[in-house]
């Protein structure tokens, strides 16, 4: 069954598709690989090796292509993944560093693969549309100090007069 999602974010592999979405299916429930294509005899790449992968992560839609070196992720852009938990952000924080990932500042890391990354507890959300800017101000201020996110750390400052 194809899921319907009018825009579907591509992610540009350096010769690695297969790797980085194993990693990011093993990480992600109600992941699976969709669909996988191959290069044909009009290259660039050799016949027969993986074109693009189209998978699901958490029910969304990606592709990766394996369109080889010399474009490589940016820092410009990012997958925001909301955790309604410590446990759940941990987890993942920690799933996405394995093998060679580099963790950044404020909830923000970059896979062995150069993908950034934003592990962000939902609990962010809510208190910065929270109508009082003092509390807002004393949350950010709190992130800004932090590399990977804590909930507790962030519902002190929240909560401190």
């Amino acid at each position: 069954m194809a899921i319907v999602q009018k825009i579907v974010t591509n992610l540009w592999c350096n010769n690695n598709a297969e790797e980085a979405v194993a990693l990011y299916t093993s990480v992600f429930k109600d992941s699976k690989v969709l669909n996988v294509t191959h290069y044909t005899d009009a290259g660039p790449q050799p016949k027969g090796r993986v074109l693009t992968i189209e998978f699901q992560l958490a029910g969304q839609r990606f592709v990766a292509l394996n369109g080889g070196p010399g474009v490589p992720f940016t820092d410009a852009i990012s997958l925001s993944v909301d955790c309604e938990t410590q446990a759940e952000l941990d987890e993942l924080w920690d799933k996405l560093l394995a093998g060679g990932g580099k963790p950044v500042q404020c909830g923000w890391l970059k896979d062995r693969f150069g993908l950034s990354w934003q592990i962000v507890p939902t609990y962010m959300q809510q208190v910065l549309l929270d109508p009082d800017e003092a509390k807002r101000d004393r949350v950010m201020r709190a992130m800004m100090k932090m590399v990977k996110l804590d909930i507790a750390e962030l519902k002190r400052a929240a909560e401190a007069r």
